[in-house]
């Protein structure tokens, strides 16, 4: 076997090794993640929305005022910064909001949520110490949005858009609460 053979066998060697410890010692990557990433699209003629962001699990803890404190800002979700995607202008509560990428932050309270559009992009969602990384001077949308208390529990946090009513909804849900922001 020749020189060059061995040496690229020593390399797969020395990858396939550092992969294996990083998996162990620092993060499984065959593992599922403990909250999935998730993305949700709307599309209606030619407006398109995205939103990407990572959805937690109940597993029998108290949420709202508890996991997730009211009053205090949330990343919306796990792990990374949730975001909002709009290729057309939108108006949300009587705000209009550009066509561009946004994180979306909000503040849980017993009844009423404070819905954020942020348009600083954020690696991660939280820093070192566990708080959000959010920055206030980069917020273009600040509104607020009614809670609805729901019957049944909601295992895993969800973002959707609903459309049914021919108005357009962003909705969030988890636990036995939902809010829904209107879109036009």
């Amino acid at each position: 076997m020749n020189t060059f053979l061995k040496r690229i066998l020593i390399l797969l060697s020395i990858v396939a090794l550092g992969l294996f410890l990083y998996s162990v010692f620092v993060e499984n990557i065959f593992a599922p993640r403990l909250s999935p990433k998730d993305t949700v699209e709307f599309k209606l003629n030619d407006l398109e929305l995205e939103v990407f962001y990572n959805r937690p699990f109940k597993k029998n803890r108290e949420i709202f005022g508890a996991l997730v404190p009211y009053n205090q800002v949330w990343r919306t979700g796990a792990n990374e910064a949730t975001t909002f995607e709009t290729n057309e202008n939108l108006e949300i509560n009587g705000m209009p909001l550009p066509p561009g990428k946004y994180t979306l932050w909000t503040v849980p309270k017993d009844s009423t949520w404070t819905v954020i559009f942020n348009s600083k992009q954020y690696k991660w969602g939280v820093n070192a110490e566990m708080q959000p990384m959010w920055d206030p001077n980069y917020d273009v949308i600040t509104t607020e949005v009614p809670v609805q208390k729901l019957d049944n529990t909601v295992e895993q946090f969800t973002i959707a858009f609903d459309n049914s009513t021919d108005n357009l909804f962003l909705t969030m849900a988890w636990d036995d609460v939902k809010i829904a922001l209107p879109l036009k």
